[in-house]
């Protein structure tokens, strides 16, 4: 293909279907355009192996509404478009935050054929929804706070997920010990038996008793424990379920642009008139017909920057957690009752840790960046020390994180009690564009929480398109057979992939591993090994298509392998990033 230097204007049509210009070469997850002939209004664009149909339409709708005319001029192997003149207008939505509510959001707008921007001022995920206890749940304490209704939902919601993300989402068995001191075992059957029969579980295994004198169960436990009980739930990638949606959202047309900043946004009639600022100084300007702020912790400041006053709308918890080197061997989790009534959770964690938490503490003020205190470490350990035979100290602890849950105020003192439910508020002056505010929520009902959202901007928006999101598979998700099935079949495709690094590459990418591993026929073909199985073949990947742009976007949220690496293998890493950075400027 020779060299070819497009004009101006074709180059701004594709920004506009938000396709990235590099040399005569277009790029953008998942299609890659050149040029192919002399005409220079004329462009072929060549699928990736897994554009589906489905993709190839969504490229039709980006490259019609950037003021292209498209047509299959080669069936399933080429498109063939040619340029018409044509002017940018407003998206329908803008959505601030790209946390789980937001990128559920983006991803059940688009698909529903909106124009979509979702601005986020920092990395996806990278506040409150990477800093869960990573659970999918219906919320097993929430029952004596009176909220039939929310667990009736995320308990349904589990079972939705569970079978459209199998590849981070997969069941969990919770043993929860009878402490003779606290709740009575006849209030805990009662509470379990709700837990099985009101949310419709179809897929999971129902709660048993269990003598905790025999078996694993019981074996790290003080021998005060004799009986107990053990139910099911679901443990997810919290910041990987993020992403992945907002992978969705942009394959399905959607521009996600992290580091980010909303600086303002003003009504202008029927118009959003936003201006956005990237950490570099750049200022664009996004006309839109509704905006969505879900900006989590933020959602006051958001609010104040629109003119909308939240105050008493939003209380401010911070949950901390503790990890742990294995303090058991099994594949289960503990639910420990504490003495002040709130529930601690132990998690079997990356393979060879422990994961416990979590905490709730008001915080007042900014939500800007917060780290677990030497109270909430204690606090952990000597709720651990209460059930476990073995003495727990926070100098054991290998790692800590916390974030912060913007609740919806309900007027509860208790920031155990506060519901975890989600408010969605919706303003439509007259003649005036819609704005959608996001209070609360938890990750299990993110799905959920973005088609509620949707249906609610329907009238304002004029949309007819329905819900879709409750049987489509997050990206990676479509796995035939099951997660095992789909295990073995790539251990025997890539017999160079073993033990727990094919596991985890199975488990973070699915279905589109093949897209991470490429045409490597060997270890050594994925390019420089950073330790810890992250290689330069997987960091290009999560740059190119998950917004991964530092090392810690890769080390703490798209993976976890920080926790496995050394100092100096993280430092390489970082490293590595920087000097990217210094050669792409």
């Amino acid at each position: 293909m020779k060299s070819f230097a497009w004009p101006d204007q074709c180059q701004e049509r594709l920004r506009a279907a938000n396709i990235d210009v590099q040399g005569n070469t277009f790029r953008r997850t998942p299609f890659s355009l050149s040029h192919g002939g002399d005409d220079p209004c004329f462009f072929i664009m060549q699928p990736i192996s897994y554009l589906t149909a489905t993709g190839r339409s969504q490229l039709w709708l980006r490259l019609r509404r950037a003021a292209w005319t498209v047509e299959d001029g080669f069936g399933e192997v080429q498109l063939v478009g040619t340029h018409t003149d044509g002017g940018d207008g407003p998206v329908d939505i803008l959505v601030v935050g790209g946390g789980a509510n937001g990128c559920a959001i983006a991803r059940d707008a688009a698909g529903r054929g909106l124009s979509v921007v979702l601005c986020e001022a920092g990395d996806l995920a990278g506040a409150t929804s990477s800093n869960s206890s990573k659970l999918i749940h219906g919320g097993l304490r929430y029952l004596e706070h009176y909220a039939f209704r929310l667990v009736r939902e995320s308990l349904a919601e589990r079972e939705v997920l569970l079978a459209t993300a199998p590849h981070i989402i997969y069941p969990l068995r919770f043993v929860l010990p009878h402490h003779k001191g606290l709740r009575p075992a006849w209030f805990l059957r009662l509470g379990l038996f709700l837990y099985d029969h009101i949310g419709g579980r179809r897929t999971l295994p129902a709660t048993r008793g269990v003598d905790l004198r025999k078996g694993s169960r019981g074996a790290p436990l003080k021998s005060s424990f004799v009986k107990g009980f053990e139910y099911s739930d679901a443990w997810t990638d919290d910041a990987r379920m993020v992403v992945l949606a907002a992978v969705d959202a942009a394959e399905r047309g959607a521009r996600i642009l992290t580091r980010t900043r909303l600086i303002s946004a003003r009504r202008e009639g029927k118009l959003w008139r936003a201006v956005l600022r990237t950490r570099d100084g750049a200022e664009e300007t996004v006309f839109a017909r509704a905006l969505v702020n879900a900006a989590g912790p933020w959602v006051g400041v958001v609010a104040r920057l629109l003119g909308v006053n939240t105050e008493g709308s939003v209380k401010l918890v911070k949950g901390s957690h503790i990890v742990l080197p294995k303090l058991y061997e099994g594949d289960h989790a503990y639910t420990l009752q504490s003495a002040d009534g709130r529930v601690i959770f132990a998690i079997p964690y990356e393979g060879r840790f422990t994961l416990v938490g979590t905490t709730d503490v008001p915080l007042e003020g900014d939500p800007g960046p917060v780290s677990a205190s030497p109270e909430e470490i204690g606090y952990l350990c000597a709720a651990l020390g209460d059930y476990f035979d073995r003495r727990v100290t926070p100098d054991q602890v290998v790692w800590t994180y916390a974030g912060v849950r913007p609740l919806y105020d309900d007027g509860k003192a208790n920031a155990s009690a506060v519901t975890r439910d989600y408010v969605l508020d919706l303003e439509t002056p007259p003649d005036a564009a819609a704005l959608l505010t996001i209070y609360g929520g938890k990750i299990t009902t993110f799905r959920e929480l973005g088609e509620r959202a949707l249906d609610l901007l329907k009238a304002p928006l004029g949309l007819k398109a329905g819900a879709w999101t409750r049987t489509a598979p997050l990206p990676g998700g479509d796995l035939k057979g099951g997660f095992e099935a789909f295990r073995q079949a790539v251990a025997e495709q890539r017999p160079w992939l073993s033990g727990p690094t094919l596991t985890r590459l199975c488990r973070a990418y699915g279905s589109r591993l093949d897209i991470v591993l490429g045409d490597a026929q060997s270890w050594a073909d994925m390019g420089r090994d950073y330790g810890a199985g992250l290689t330069q073949g997987e960091i290009d990947y999560l740059k190119r298509y998950e917004w991964a742009r530092s090392a810690d976007d890769v080390l703490w949220r798209r993976t976890k392998l920080g926790l496995h690496m050394t100092p100096a293998e993280r430092t390489g890493v970082a490293t590595a990033f920087a000097a990217a950075e210094m050669t792409e400027a």
